[in-house]
Parts: structure tokens; C-alpha cells; sequence
């Protein structure tokens, strides 16, 4: 699953039948693998929105994230 969203992600022109088939091969429905679909497309959207209006992360969301990886 984590496979197909990564290249959903960066290389969408690259998806392929074979990534499906690989996903059912995994006992995933049809409706599962729509649903990891849309999801890392609407977040592949939403940033890349945020990017080209220039949001920045919020300060408090930068404090998490430097706490998770300093441990």
C-alpha cells in the first residue's frame, strides 16, 4: 500500500495496472484501493496549493516535528 502511494506521489505517469493488481494481490477491494487513491491525491493537491500561495508551516506544527525526530 505505502508502495503505491509513494509512486502515486512522485512518479504518477509511471502508475500501471501492475500497481493495482499488486494492491488486490494484498486482499485490498476495489473501494480500499479508491481510498488509498484519493487520499494521497488530495494531499498531493492540498500542498501543493499551500506551496504555490506560499503558506508556511505553522510554528507549533515545527515543534512537533523537531520533537518526534529529536528522540
Amino acid at each position: 500500500m505505502l508502495d503505491y502511494a509513494v509512486k502515486l506521489t512522485k512518479t504518477p505517469g509511471d502508475m500501471r495496472e501492475s500497481d493495482i493488481a499488486a494492491l488486490r494481490e494484498q486482499q485490498l477491494t476495489d473501494r480500499d484501493i479508491l481510498d488509498i487513491n484519493q487520499v494521497t491525491a488530495y494531499f498531493a493537491y492540498v500542498n501543493r496549493v499551500a506551496d504555490g500561495l506560499g503558506v508556511g508551516v505553522d510554528g507549533y506544527a515545527v515543534e512537533q516535528f523537531d520533537s518526534i525526530t529529536a528522540s
